[in-house]
């Protein structure tokens, strides 16, 4: 079964604007999947850079990209191979029509360093996410939240399918592919870390504290979690301070992106153990924020408030240095609004204010507050956005 995801449009779009198109996104997303359906007029040819029989296709690359000029040429796990953007570049300057190069990676273009420099102005960049809610149905937003959005963990048969699959994901990113993309360390103590991470999810990163666990030391921890950051596998979510006199918090909170493989990690293989794990409020907080940063991308800038005092906010969306809504995430059917919640969005001067929780229908709760289901929030602030852009 294969679904149509949310970013084909626009990234058909780029395809005809940019002369290089990077999809990136973790690894088992659908990248590949998404650029062999891809209705694109000219020839594609395909290479896997992880095959040495492809990279052997390249060893004059000069030569390959002059051969293949009125094709798409499609590198996937273009960070295996970063000398290549120098060639790229210089091959695009000769030839500036849009479509020429599709570039898959399971890394951020901030890992990819020398990507930066060398394709400025001549790539656009769409990152493939696990599935969202956009792509599956009402009634799979459960089964979305346990098993999370891995196409491979989301479409298994069974709740054991799933389970083996990001058991094996999980074993074999940590073994095979930190290394390939550059982090060579000891696999149980990268294992370790990400395990201690599930097991604090949305707590303050505390780098000391791991380092201690670990008997390592503080920059290696600083690194694995850079790595982490840097292929899609943890969000760090950092404090916000603009314009506020009072002592805050300036630690960020770390996330593992994916619940399905926050689930795995702790060892929760259904929902019946989850409802009983004290991790399910942290899980529902991962799965809101995951939903609605990817449902808005880079409309807003994403932020979470807390003060020594106590004032405490889980996620703000900000836009044009303005708060825009202030959210509150309750795992619980009748949240309440808590002081410090109020306190937090008049700090910030949030201009609406926001709890999202397991209920089926929202409803107004104090101080100008609705409580939203999570689906109806987010229909609700895209159409707001909507709104206002055609204004």
């Amino acid at each position: 079964m294969v679904k149509q995801r949310y970013i084909q449009a626009l990234f058909e779009e780029y395809m005809e604007i940019f002369p290089a198109v990077g999809i990136v996104g973790p690894r088992q997303v659908g990248k590949t999947t998404l650029v062999k359906n891809l209705s694109w007029g000219k020839n594609k040819i395909y290479l896997d850079l992880e095959k040495a029989s492809d990279r052997a296709k390249l060893s004059d690359v000069e030569l390959f990209f002059t051969n293949h000029q009125d094709s798409t040429v499609i590198l996937d796990e273009i960070q295996l191979m970063p000398e290549l953007f120098e060639e790229l570049r210089s091959s695009i300057d000769e030839d500036r029509r849009p479509g020429r190069f599709i570039l898959l990676g399971s890394a951020s273009p901030d890992l990819i360093r020398s990507s930066a420099d060398s394709l400025a102005g001549r790539i656009g960049y769409i990152e493939l996410t696990p599935f969202t809610m956009k792509e599956i149905l009402i009634e799979e937003m459960e089964r979305l939240w346990m098993r999370g959005g891995y196409p491979l963990s989301f479409l298994a048969s069974t709740e054991r399918v799933s389970n083996l699959w990001r058991e094996n994901f999980i074993k074999t990113y940590i073994e095979r592919d930190l290394g390939l993309l550059g982090l060579n360390t000891d696999p149980k103590l990268v294992e370790r870390f990400w395990m201690m991470l599930a097991h604090v999810q949305g707590s303050l990163w505390n780098g000391d504290n791991f380092a201690r666990a670990l008997g390592v030391t503080r920059p290696t921890v600083s690194r694995y979690l850079e790595f982490l950051e840097g292929s899609f596998m943890v969000r760090i979510l950092q404090p916000y301070h603009r314009n506020v006199k009072k002592r805050l918090v300036k630690s960020p909170k770390v996330y593992i992106r994916d619940t399905g493989l926050l689930h795995a990690l702790a060892g929760v293989k259904s929902y019946d153990e989850l409802i009983n794990q004290l991790l399910i409020g942290a899980s529902w907080e991962t799965f809101v924020i995951e939903q609605v940063i990817n449902l808005l991308g880079s409309d807003y800038q994403y932020y979470f408030y807390r003060t020594h005092q106590g004032a405490e906010c889980d996620l703000l969306l900000v836009k044009s240095g303005k708060v825009e809504w202030a959210i509150e995430i309750k795992n619980t059917l009748s949240p309440k609004i808590s002081k410090g919640f109020l306190i937090s969005m008049e700090d910030t001067k949030a201009a609406n204010g926001a709890v999202i929780s397991r209920v089926k229908e929202g409803y107004p709760l104090k101080g100008g507050v609705r409580n939203y289901s999570l689906l109806e929030f987010c229909e609700d602030i895209k159409k707001k956005y909507n709104e206002t852009e055609g204004n």
